[in-house]
């Protein structure tokens, strides 16, 4: 399954997370290493401190040394002593140039502090001689690293969660824009807007969500159609039951005025029959068309069907001659045995209402690829080539038609086609270059399988 919409965040989760360890582990160290060094003012007053101690130790007033060492340890509150380093080498030993020119009793005022020490560090201000220093604890107020926790708190917390809000916000605006045209898109069509669609909305974007907003066009368009389908249903039922129910109405109204007509009674039932079917049909277009049904599944012989299908039409127009050319088996599996004789009885009839008294159907069965091929010819006039795909709307009917039939009503071929369509087939007219009509119908040997509702 493709899961791009999971990449989409993963890919930007995970080097975030990265990003964002480096960057506070970082931070962290640098900021760490700047606040491990002492102000520069604090390094010019130590400097200072110690130029002090030794122009009163070269001018060698002890006195004034021992009281301006006891005025800055109170004024300070640290210790502070000046000291001479004579170091004696034993055993014959050497010390090297390198050590009499780096070695100290405390740090030097431009080293790094270590901040996780409990106690201040004691700086080592050495004098000109080399030999003489001047220390001191550094004092409190000094100390760098004052601000060290407050600065952890903000790159180990608030940095880590500005970022995480700053990728929440993106991740979310990537995730409900798409959602929002979802949700704009539900609600207008709920409001009758039946032409709304979202996935162009959404530009080049391909994942999951897109893939949806497709779904959604896809049952907004079904939807749609199935709505149109049912007002033209309604509009077009409406129209044709209100010829019958003309009829009916003048008709009472002739016998509540007394008039004594033999006819009157016949021609009520004969209306009443005409609706009758009228509504029948409709509905079952109806429920052909919206709810796309998986019809009964069964196992039957098309030779077998079109021998019964034909003997009626020959009972019904014995005027008419209907030649049938079958094979001896034409089997079919997964099929509905109604529906099938239903579409082909419609065509056959059809066939037959067209053509002249005296005049000829041709009925033809073949096999034509994993299914079977059903022709049937006319001798009638046929169907202007602009009406040929027409022919099966329902309540569509030629001026011929009207004129062949006054009551019908359209459904017979509207019928024919959902119900092959529903089967697993097909149903196409043509007109004939000697004249009449060609209708192609084809069956699937085995119907493919689909869910019931699809």
């Amino acid at each position: 399954m493709n899961r791009r919409l999971f990449w989409k965040l993963c890919g930007p989760l995970a080097l975030g997370t990265l990003a964002l360890v480096w960057v506070i582990t970082f931070l962290g160290a640098e900021t760490e290493q700047q606040m491990s060094v002492i102000a520069e003012r604090h390094q010019q007053t130590l400097k200072q401190w110690g130029a002090t101690a030794e122009r009163l130790h070269a001018a060698g007033d002890e006195a004034a040394l021992a009281e301006w060492l006891d005025a800055l340890q109170a004024r300070e509150e640290t210790w502070a002593a000046v000291v001479r380093s004579d170091i004696r080498p034993l055993a014959g030993s050497e010390l090297s140039a390198q050590f009499q020119e780096g070695f100290r009793l405390g740090r030097h005022v431009e080293w790094k502090i270590h901040l996780y020490f409990a106690d201040n560090p004691i700086m080592d201000l050495t004098f000109a001689d080399g030999h003489t220093h001047f220390l001191i604890t550094l004092p409190q107020r000094m100390r760098p690293g004052g601000y060290l926790p407050q600065t952890k708190l903000l790159l180990k917390v608030a940095l880590p969660l500005a970022v995480l809000v700053l990728l929440s916000v993106v991740i979310y605006r990537h995730l409900m824009h798409p959602l929002r045209q979802l949700e704009r898109a539900t609600r207008e069509f709920s409001e009758g807007h039946l032409g709304v669609r979202v996935r162009a909305l959404l530009g080049n974007r391909n994942d999951e969500l897109t893939a949806l907003a497709t779904t959604f066009d896809r049952m907004a368009e079904r939807t749609g159609e199935l709505i149109l389908t049912q007002r033209r249903l309604i509009a077009d039922l409406s129209h044709e039951l209100r010829t019958p129910l003309t009829r009916i109405d003048m008709a009472v109204s002739c016998v509540e005025e007394g008039i004594d007509t033999p006819h009157f009674l016949p021609r009520i039932r004969r209306e009443c029959r005409l609706m009758r079917r009228l509504v029948e049909d409709t509905l079952t277009l109806a429920w052909l068309e919206n709810e796309t049904p998986s019809l009964d599944q069964e196992s039957l012989d098309l030779t077998d069907l079109l021998d019964s299908v034909i003997d009626d039409a020959r009972y019904e127009s014995p005027h008419h001659r209907i030649d049938a050319e079958l094979p001896d088996q034409a089997a079919i599996s997964g099929s509905s045995h109604r529906a099938l004789a239903q579409a082909v009885e419609n065509v056959i009839r059809n066939a037959c209402l067209y053509t002249p008294a005296s005049g000829s159907v041709r009925v033809r069965l073949g096999v034509e690829g994993e299914g079977y091929r059903l022709t049937v010819e006319d001798q009638g006039p046929g169907v202007p080539d602009d009406q040929l795909e027409r022919i099966f709307q329902p309540f569509f009917r030629t001026p011929q038609a009207r004129d062949a039939r006054p009551d019908g009503h359209g459904l017979g071929l509207a019928l024919a086609r959902r119900q092959l369509t529903a089967a697993g087939g097909w149903i196409r007219a043509e007109n004939r270059p000697a004249g009449g009509l060609h209708m192609t119908l084809w069956f699937p040997a085995v119907r493919p399988q689909t869910k019931a509702g699809s």
